[in-house]
C-alpha cells in the first residue's frame, strides 16, 4: 500500500506567521525557502527543497506592502511551476484588490480581474481566499476558487462577549446578506447602516435601517483600512440610542491614523483575524486578534483528499 502524499506548505514573506499557525494545525513543517529584497527593489524567492511531483500548498496575503506582496505571491507560482510542482494552491488569506471588482467610475482599471489573470498565467492550479469582497471576484478566474469564511470564528469571539438585547449591523447594504447570517447564528435582529461617501478614504453621512435604540450593537465587515466607516457607523448607532457597540472584522488592514480614530470612538472592543499581519501601526488595547489558521488547515486537508469544503460552511 502506497503512502499518502505528504501535504508540501509554504509561506510567503506576507503571511509567515498565519503559515507558521496552519503548519502547526496540520502537524507539518513549513517548506525551507526563502525571500529577499535588493537594494533597488527587485524581489528574489527560492524554493528550497524538492517539489518534483507534489501538491504544493503556499500561503501569502498580499497586503503591507500590497503590491511587492502580490508579485512575490506571482514569484513563487512561477517558482514552483518550474520545480515542476504537479499541482499549486494559491492561499491568499487577504486579497488586497479583492475591492476592484468593478468598473465603478469612468476611465478605471477593474484591478481584482487584472490580479486574477496575472496569477493563472503565473501558473497556480487553485486558489483559496477568505472573505472575498465580492462573491463574483470567484468568476474572474477560470480555476477553481474557494472562499473560505470566518463567520464562525467571529461568532464564537462574539458569543463570549456576548450582552443581552443584540442587534447585528451591516454597515453598508452590500454586507447585509453576510449580516443576516451573523444575526441567525447569534439569535439576534439585523439593522443595516447605509453611507455616503463623497472621496473613496471619507465618509460623510451614515443612516441606520432598523431599531437599535437600548440594544447593544455588534457591526459586523469583511474588512477595515481606516476605521472610518466602523467610526462613522459607531458615532451613529450612540446617536440612535445604542447602548454600547462591538465589532468583528475580517481582515484588519489597519494603516496610520486608524488606532487612533478607534481610540477615540465609541467602539467598547473590535476583534479581527490573523489574515493580515506586518501592519505599520500598533494596535490599539481595544482590537483582539483571533486566528482562522485551524480554517485553512481543514480546506487544506479537504482540498489534498479530495474532499468538499462547502460542508465546512453549511450556512453559507
Amino acid at each position: 500500500m502506497t503512502e499518502p502524499d505528504p501535504i508540501l506548505l509554504f509561506a510567503g514573506s506576507g503571511s509567515l506567521r498565519l503559515g507558521g499557525a496552519i503548519a502547526r494545525e496540520l502537524g507539518i513543517e513549513l517548506g525551507r525557502s526563502e525571500t529577499r529584497r535588493f537594494s533597488e527593489g527587485n524581489l528574489f524567492v527560492k524554493v528550497d527543497e524538492n517539489v518534483r511531483g507534489h501538491d504544493v500548498y503556499l500561503v501569502q496575503s498580499t497586503a503591507f506592502p500590497s503590491n511587492d506582496n502580490f508579485m512575490e505571491l506571482l514569484f513563487w507560482i512561477d517558482a514552483f511551476k518550474r520545480a515542476s510542482a504537479r499541482t499549486i494552491t494559491a492561499i491568499m488569506p487577504y486579497f488586497s484588490y479583492a475591492k476592484g471588482d468593478k468598473k465603478d467610475e469612468p476611465r478605471v482599471s477593474i484591478r481584482a480581474r487584472v490580479c486574477a489573470d496575472a496569477i493563472e498565467t503565473a501558473g497556480a492550479d487553485r486558489v483559496v481566499a477568505m472573505d472575498l469582497h465580492a462573491p463574483q471576484i470567484q468568476g474572474f478566474f477560470r480555476i477553481p476558487v474557494d472562499n473560505l469564511y470566518a463567520i464562525s470564528v467571529l461568532s464564537e469571539r462574539i458569543e463570549e462577549h456576548r450582552r443581552d438585547d443584540l442587534v447585528v449591523v451591516s454597515p453598508d447594504a452590500g454586507y447585509a446578506k453576510q449580516a443576516r447570517r451573523f444575526g441567525s447564528i447569534l439569535g439576534c435582529p439585523v439593522a443595516i447602516a447605509d453611507k455616503e461617501r463623497k472621496k473613496h478614504d471619507e465618509v460623510d453621512q451614515v443612516w441606520i435601517l432598523g431599531d437599535v435604540s437600548g440594544r447593544n450593537a455588534v457591526i459586523v465587515d469583511d474588512f477595515t483600512i481606516s476605521a472610518a466607516t466602523l467610526v462613522a457607523c459607531a458615532d451613529e448607532l450612540m446617536r440612535r440610542g445604542a447602548r454600547s457597540v462591538f465589532a468583528a472584522v475580517t481582515h484588519g488592514v489597519f494603516t496610520a491614523g486608524s488606532m487612533e480614530r478607534i481610540d477615540q470612538s465609541p467602539i467598547d472592543r473590535l476583534i479581527v483575524t490573523d489574515t493580515v499581519e506586518n501592519h505599520p501601526v500598533s494596535l490599539s488595547s481595544k482590537v483582539g486578534v483571533v486566528t482562522v489558521a485551524p480554517l485553512f488547515a481543514a480546506a487544506i486537508e479537504r482540498i489534498h483528499s479530495r474532499q468538499s469544503i462547502s460542508v465546512m460552511f453549511p450556512e453559507s
